[in-house]
């Protein structure tokens, strides 16, 4: 013991490393959440308990006490590779919109009310005004949601990830009473199909899209406008925010709950690897193609991949963004409703005897005729 106390003491010092030497900025890191204090309140609902800075975010769930049988529905999710778009534009607060959208559209599909939303901002370098644009984001979808961000995490990976890059991932809470629940159980022979209008590509193929949009293309060709996409150019298209369905369609449960029986978010996997989701095995879904109108950059993205009708419509949401399984004599109803609360809606089919499928109807119409854009 006492020659190891001698060796020790006669040893240089080594020199410090400090946790900021090592890539992490912790007065940075403070400097961001100061930054996105303003955004993170306007999002509070009454429930909110507390404020930002905790170990955890407080939300009561005294109201819950009315329902019959309340349950929970959690729903997480994140944006995906549209993040490399954001970055090429260097705009990075719709994406925050896309993270929110992505999972309160998802738990919305069981006929939920979203009561609070956390994120998780992993990133190389943290810097606190990239943060705040993106939390800005995420904070206008939680308004838009009628949610409360209550919480959050933003984690800086030097030697990880190189400094610009980040990542988002999302989660939300909400309540429904069973009662009420939606379930595809419910659906019936008859039962009209309600298409709400997407705003674009909303989250999803963009590994596709970026493939065959913004490879091999320089920033300047990109931002040119382009008469076929109405005057925008690809990158604004590519980065419209996902469109979040929850106030209107929340309304619809409230005014004609009993009529509609059952609702699917078109994501990942498009309108047939979706609405099948909220089917039964006994029913099918007959889309009508044709019925519904479509944002341009979704045929131009196509075009570009040289995609078949039947590909197209399990890739992307192909101008539908939320299906309404909904009893015949509510259809007009319902789709008032809805129409009232700024959705555009389409009837696009019905629901027939089958296997649990998606089937489609003029399937060549899916494509206006004679789309280009070179």
């Amino acid at each position: 013991m006492t020659e190891r106390n001698n060796t020790a003491a006669n040893a240089a010092p080594e020199e410090q490393v400090t946790y900021a030497q090592a890539g992490v900025d912790t007065a940075e890191g403070a400097r961001a959440v100061h930054a996105i204090k303003d955004a993170v309140h306007s999002t509070y609902r009454d429930e909110v308990v507390g404020d930002i800075g905790g170990f955890g975010g407080l939300f009561s769930i005294a109201a819950a006490k009315d329902m019959e049988d309340p349950l929970l529905v959690s729903g997480t999710d994140g944006v995906g590779t549209k993040l490399q778009v954001a970055k090429i534009a260097g705009k990075h607060g719709t994406v925050g919109v896309d993270l929110v959208a992505m999972c309160v559209n998802d738990i919305l599909a069981s006929g939920a009310e979203p009561l609070f939303f956390l994120d998780y901002i992993a990133i190389g370098k943290l810097k606190s005004e990239a943060v705040a644009e993106v939390v800005a984001g995420i904070a206008d979808g939680c308004r838009q949601a009628g949610c409360a961000l209550i919480g959050g995490e933003m984690a800086e990976h030097p030697g990880v990830m190189d400094p610009d890059e980040y990542d988002l991932s999302g989660f939300t809470v909400g309540i429904v009473d069973r009662t009420k629940m939606l379930d595809p159980a419910n659906v019936c022979e008859g039962d009209v199909l309600l298409g709400l209008a997407s705003s674009g590509l909303h989250s999803n193929g963009y590994s596709l899209a970026r493939k065959v949009c913004t490879e091999g293309k320089d920033v300047e060709e990109l931002r040119q406008p382009r008469e076929c996409l109405g005057g925008r150019c690809v990158q604004d298209a590519l980065l419209e925010p996902t469109r979040i369905y929850v106030k209107p369609v929340l309304k619809a449960l409230r005014e004609h709950g009993c009529g509609i029986h059952a609702v699917a978010h078109i994501t990942g996997g498009g309108i047939t690897e979706n609405l099948n989701r909220a089917l039964p095995e006994n029913l099918d879904a007959q889309v009508n193609v044709g019925t519904w109108d479509m944002p341009a950059i979704i045929p131009f993205v196509c075009n570009a991949a040289h995609l078949t009708e039947a590909e197209a419509l399990k890739t992307f949401n192909m101008g539908v963004g939320m299906v309404l399984i909904v009893k015949p004599e509510a259809a007009d109803a319902v789709a008032a409703t809805l129409q009232a609360e700024g959705e555009k809606v389409f009837n696009i089919g019905t629901i027939i005897p089958g296997a649990g499928e998606v089937v489609y109807t003029n399937e060549d119409a899916l494509f206006p005729a004679g789309f280009s854009c070179e």
